[in-house]
C-alpha cells in the first residue's frame, strides 16, 4: 500500500501549494501550531451526525491498514441499495473515503460532508477527487453534492437534519473537473521526487483558503518590518506591491497609500514621538459618567445547535467580567458571572446581568459592537428582561475609539487598535496585565474550546478550567480599566 500516498486531504492541500504538500513530507518541523482545534472538533461532530441524514448505514471503520477498509466497502457494495459512510476506494495510488455513499443497483450518489455553512471552491477540489477516482474505478456516479450547515435554521425541539443541513448538487462541476484532477496529481507526483526545498514564491495561496502552518517559515528572510506588518491593508494589496519590488518599510513609505498605514510604518522607521490628541480624548472621556461599568463577554459556538433557539454558529454568551466604580473616588469592585457546563447558559446569564448593571449606568466596552450584538440578541430572546437589557446596550460605549481613531497613538501598537496591542504598549512592564502568566485560558479562542468541552471534564479538571476562565475574563475588564485610567492621567 505504499503507493497510496494521496488522499483527499493531500490532494486539497496540493490544489492550495505543492510546496506546502512538500514541507509536510520532508520539513514538518517548520511548521507553526495553529489553533484549529475547534474547527476540527466542530469538523469530528457535524461528520458523525450527517451520517443519519439517510437513515440506517454502514460505517466502515478506519483501519491502519486501508486494505481492509477497501475490501469491506467492496462487500458493501454487492448489495445495493444500502448507505454506506467512510466508503473507501483507491486508484492508481489516489485514496479517498466517501463521507457518505448512497449505493443504488444503477449507480453511486457521493456525499461530501462539510461543517461550514456555505460551499466554498476548495470543496468542490475535493469532491472532484473523489469523483475522479470512482469514475476511473469505473463505478457509474449519478450525483455528486456537497453536505453543509445551514445557518439560518433554529432548533426548536428535536433536532430536524434535513433542515439543519442544506445539500448542494455539485455533479456537473466535478465532473467537468475530470482532466484536471488527473492532470494536477500527476503534476504533484512529479514535484513531489525534488529532494531538494522547492523554491516557490509566497502569495495570496499562504492564507487562502486556509492559513498555513509555513508563513513564517517561508517569509523567514524578510525585513523585520515588511509590507505584511502593515495593518488594515487587504492581502492582495500587499501581494501586489511585494510583487512590485515594495517590501520593506524603507521602500513603503515614500509611496502613494493611505495616510494610516504610513503612519505606522513613519512611527516604527523614524520612533516618532506619541501621538496623544488630548482635546480629543477628553470628549470622548466626558461622554463618560458614573456609576462606570466595564464589561466583556465570552461566547462561544455550536456548530450543531444544542438548545431551542439556537442557530449554528452562533455566538452563545456563557461568561462576563465587570469591574465598576459608583463615583469619581469609588472603590474599584467586582462582579462576575461564569454559566455551568452543559446547559443553555443563556437566561441565567441575562438575568444576572440585570441585576449586576443599573440601568442608568454608563457601561464601557472595549470594541462595543460585540457586546452590543450579545445584548440584543439576549433581548430579543427574552421579552421578560429586553427593556431592561436594551437599556443596558443603550448605555454603552467604545472604550476602543481614542486608539482607533488614533488620538492615543505610539509606536509599538504597530498600527493596530485591538486591545492585545494597545495594552502592553501602554503597559510594558506591567506583570499584572500579561495574559502569557494566566493559568489555562491566555485568550478568547481557548476561553471557547475549553468552555465547550467543559462537560467532558472530570470535576477536578472542571474547578480548574472554571478558574482559568474567571481569570482571564476578570483580566480583560481589569485592563480596560487601566487603559481608562492612563486616558485620565494623559488629559490632566
Amino acid at each position: 500500500m505504499d503507493k497510496l500516498y494521496l488522499s483527499k486531504s493531500k490532494y486539497c492541500r496540493a490544489v492550495q501549494c505543492n510546496k506546502m504538500l512538500w514541507m509536510d513530507k520532508n520539513k514538518p518541523e517548520c511548521a507553526e501550531e495553529l489553533d484549529n482545534e475547534s474547527v476540527f472538533e466542530n469538523g469530528t461532530k457535524v461528520g458523525i451526525l450527517a451520517k443519519e441524514l439517510f437513515g440506517p448505514h454502514i460505517d466502515i471503520s478506519y483501519q491502519e491498514d486501508l486494505t481492509k477498509m477497501l475490501e469491506e466497502t467492496k462487500k458493501c457494495l454487492l448489495s445495493p441499495p444500502n448507505v454506506i459512510t467512510e466508503a473507501s476506494f483507491e486508484f492508481d495510488g489516489n485514496f479517498c473515503s466517501v463521507d457518505i455513499l448512497r449505493n443504488f443497483a444503477d449507480g453511486l450518489e457521493v456525499y461530501e460532508v462539510k461543517s461550514s455553512t456555505e460551499v466554498k471552491d476548495i470543496y468542490l477540489e475535493d469532491i472532484s477527487y473523489q469523483v475522479y477516482v470512482l469514475k476511473s474505478l469505473g463505478y457509474n456516479v449519478k450525483k455528486a453534492c456537497i453536505v453543509y450547515l445551514n445557518n439560518e435554521y433554529e432548533r426548536h425541539g428535536d433536532l430536524e437534519l434535513d433542515k439543519l443541513f442544506s445539500i448542494e448538487d455539485v455533479t456537473k462541476i466535478a465532473f467537468s473537473k475530470f482532466e484536471e484532477v488527473g492532470k494536477k496529481i500527476a503534476d504533484t507526483r512529479e514535484y513531489m521526487k525534488q529532494t531538494e526545498e522547492p523554491t516557490d514564491d509566497i502569495g495570496t495561496k499562504c492564507f487562502n483558503p486556509y492559513q498555513c502552518a509555513y508563513w513564517k517559515y517561508c517569509t523567514r528572510n524578510l525585513p523585520e518590518n515588511n509590507v505584511f506588518q502593515i495593518r488594515g491593508m487587504k492581502t492582495n494589496t500587499k501581494f501586489n506591491l511585494y510583487f512590485n519590488g515594495l517590501i520593506d518599510f524603507k521602500d513603503l513609505v515614500n509611496e502613494d497609500l493611505n495616510k494610516k498605514y504610513i503612519e505606522q510604518m513613519e512611527y516604527e522607521l523614524f520612533d516618532k514621538e506619541d501621538t496623544i490628541n488630548k482635546a480629543h480624548i477628553k470628549n470622548f472621556l466626558n461622554k463618560l459618567y458614573y456609576p462606570l461599568y466595564f464589561l466583556d463577554f465570552e461566547t462561544y459556538q455550536q456548530a450543531i445547535p444544542e438548545y431551542d433557539g439556537i442557530r449554528p454558529y452562533m455566538q452563545i454568551p456563557f461568561q462576563y467580567s465587570l469591574h465598576y466604580v459608583q463615583n469619581e473616588n469609588g472603590e474599584l469592585l467586582h462582579k462576575e458571572f461564569l454559566a455551568n457546563a452543559n446547559e443553555d447558559p443563556r437566561r441565567k446569564l441575562a438575568e444576572r446581568l440585570v441585576l449586576d448593571i443599573p440601568t442608568d449606568a454608563c457601561v464601557l466596552a472595549y470594541n462595543m459592537k460585540f457586546e452590543k450584538g450579545v445584548i440584543k440578541n439576549l433581548a430579543e430572546t427574552y421579552a421578560d428582561l429586553s427593556e431592561k437589557l436594551m437599556q443596558i446596550h443603550d448605555n454603552i460605549q467604545d472604550l476602543m475609539e481614542p486608539f482607533q481613531d488614533r488620538d492615543y497613538y505610539t509606536k509599538d501598537m504597530h498600527g493596530s487598535y485591538s486591545i492585545k496591542y494597545v495594552l502592553p504598549a501602554l503597559f510594558p512592564y506591567d506583570k499584572e496585565l500579561d495574559y502569557h502568566a494566566l493559568p489555562v485560558v491566555h485568550n478568547g479562542g481557548e476561553a471557547m474550546t475549553v468552555f465547550a468541552s467543559l462537560g467532558e471534564k472530570t470535576k477536578e479538571e472542571q474547578e480548574r478550567i472554571r478558574h482559568g476562565l474567571l481569570e482571564y475574563c476578570k483580566l480583560d475588564t481589569l485592563a480596560m480599566v487601566k487603559i481608562w485610567e492612563k486616558l485620565k492621567a494623559v488629559v490632566r
